[in-house]
């Protein structure tokens, strides 16, 4: 029962960054163009996704760290870190992807 705190608050900070993720104002895609239209907006949501993704891992790994630092669990502790630095890779790979989308149109403009 002493991980019941550590999921509640993982599951809380997930949904936060979540939020504040899925919430972030997309560029207009008036370009004239539909199959670039699609492709920058693709290229954006795929970034989006990406960082959802990478910003729960990173914090769930953060938390397994601790809990594994916590209780002496020396193998919980290096999972938790290595999901931690596969959650900012991917949070960097949806930044990238955010760029693409917003370069794509910003060149057919």
């Amino acid at each position: 029962m002493r991980a019941l705190p550590w999921i509640i608050a993982g599951v809380g900070i997930g949904v936060g960054v979540t939020i504040l993720l899925f919430n972030d104002s997309e560029p207009d895609y008036a370009t004239g163009y539909s199959g670039v239209e699609r492709a920058a907006r693709k290229a954006f949501n795929w970034g989006s996704r990406s960082r959802v993704e990478g910003k729960v891992g990173s914090v769930a790994g953060a938390i397994k760290e601790g809990v594994g630092q916590f209780t002496g669990d020396n193998q919980m502790a290096d999972e938790g870190t290595a999901d931690r630095v596969i959650g900012n890779v991917k949070d960097a790979a949806g930044k990238v992807g955010h760029a693409v989308g917003e370069t794509i149109h910003d060149l057919n403009r």
